[in-house]
C-alpha cells in the first residue's frame, strides 16, 4: 500500500471531490473559458474543496474543452493541501500528465468487457497491460504521482446487463496486481440502489483494509444521494461529485449528471461528517456554469431550498 495515497486520503476524513471541471464538461454542448476554470478553482479552494478532477489528458482537436488542463492544474496547485486528478487514457496521456506534477492519474477500466471495447477500444486484459505500462512510466520517472484505476460500470452495464460483484472484485484486484496505488468503482449509468452500493462497498473495505477507494456516483435515476448515503455508512470515505451535478454519460443517453457537490456536502454534514465545505461559497459558485453555459441544466435540491435555518445541520467541532 502506498503511504502517498495515505497522505493524500486521510483514514480520518472523509474527501469529497468535485469532478465537475472533468467529468461535468466531457458532453457539454459549452464549457467555461480558461478564466473563468481557474475562478471556479480558486473560489471553490476558498470555500474548502480541496479535491479537484481537472480534465483529460486528449488531443486538444479532440478534447477542446481540455485543451487548457495544464493550465488547471497549476491553478489547483497553488492552494496549499489542494489535490489535483487528471484523467489518462493512454501512455501518451500519461507521460503528458506526468509532466506537470499532477497529484493523481486515473487510468480507466470497464468492469463490463462489452463497455470496456466500445469505451477505449480494447479488450480488459489490453487494458490491464496499458495501467501496468502507466504504472511503468510513473516508476521509471521518479514520480510520486499516484495512479487510480477507475473501475467502470461496476453497478451495472448498459451494453451486457448485470454485473456480478465478484466481477468487480477480480478487476479491482488484477488493477492492483498491475501496480495502482489505488482504485475507485463508478456507477456509471446510474443503475444503482442504496442496497447495492452498500453490499459492494462493504466488500471492498473487507478486501482493501486499510487502502481508500474511490465511489463514483451518477444520479441518472434520482438515487445518487441516497446511494452516496448507504457509502458512507458502508465505509466508504471518498466520494465524487460535481457542482450542479454536471455531468453526463455518452452510454446513458439523456441522463442527468454526477452527484450535486453542494447537496453531497449537506448529506455529509448531517450524517456527521466534518466537510470542512463552506456551503453557501459552493452554492454561490454556480454562477460559473450559469454563466458561462447558457441553456445548460443545473440540478441541485440545496441551491433551492437553502439549508434549514431554524436548526443546526452541521457535523459538530471539536
Amino acid at each position: 500500500m502506498s503511504a502517498d495515497v495515505l497522505k493524500a486520503y486521510p483514514a480520518s476524513k472523509l474527501a469529497i471531490r468535485e469532478v465537475g471541471l472533468r467529468d461535468g464538461l466531457q458532453m457539454t454542448a459549452r464549457w467555461p473559458s480558461t478564466p473563468k476554470k481557474l475562478e471556479w478553482v480558486d473560489r471553490e479552494a476558498a470555500a474548502g474543496v480541496r479535491y479537484f478532477e481537472v480534465g483529460s489528458f486528449l488531443p486538444a482537436d479532440k478534447a477542446p474543452r481540455f485543451a487548457d488542463v495544464r493550465e488547471v492544474i497549476a491553478a489547483v496547485s497553488r492552494h496549499p493541501g489542494a489535490h489535483g486528478i487528471a484523467l489518462a487514457l493512454n501512455q501518451r496521456g500519461a507521460t503528458d500528465a506526468l509532466a506537470t506534477g499532477v497529484q493523481e492519474i486515473t487510468v480507466v477500466i470497464s468492469a463490463s468487457e462489452a463497455h470496456n471495447a466500445a469505451n477505449v477500444r480494447r479488450t480488459q486484459e489490453q487494458s490491464l497491460a496499458e495501467i501496468a505500462n502507466v504504472v511503468r512510466l510513473r516508476d521509471e520517472a521518479g514520480s510520486k504521482t499516484i495512479i487510480n484505476a477507475g473501475i467502470a460500470m461496476a453497478f451495472g452495464c448498459s451494453l451486457s446487463g448485470a454485473v456480478p460483484e465478484d466481477a468487480v472484485l477480480r478487476m479491482i484486484d488484477r488493477c492492483l496486481e498491475a501496480g495502482v496505488d489505488m482504485v475507485g468503482v463508478a456507477d456509471t449509468v446510474g443503475y444503482a440502489g442504496p442496497r447495492q452500493v452498500s453490499s459492494l462497498c462493504r466488500r471492498i473495505a473487507e478486501r482493501l483494509g486499510p487502502l481508500p477507494f474511490v465511489l463514483h456516483l451518477h444520479d441518472t435515476r434520482g438515487t445518487g444521494i441516497a446511494n452516496a448515503g448507504a457509502a458512507l455508512d458502508a465505509g466508504c470515505r471518498i466520494l465524487d461529485a460535481s457542482l450542479a451535478g454536471l455531468g453526463g454519460c455518452p452510454f446513458a443517453p439523456g441522463a442527468t449528471g454526477n452527484v450535486v457537490i453542494e447537496d453531497l456536502v449537506f448529506l455529509a454534514e448531517t450524517m456527521g461528517f466534518r466537510t470542512g465545505i463552506d456551503l453557501e461559497k459552493l452554492v454561490a459558485l454556480r454562477d460559473i456554469p450559469a454563466g458561462e453555459m447558457p441553456g445548460e441544466a443545473l440540478s441541485g435540491a440545496l441551491a433551492k431550498a437553502g439549508p434549514p435555518r431554524a436548526m443546526s445541520w452541521q457535523a459538530a467541532r471539536p
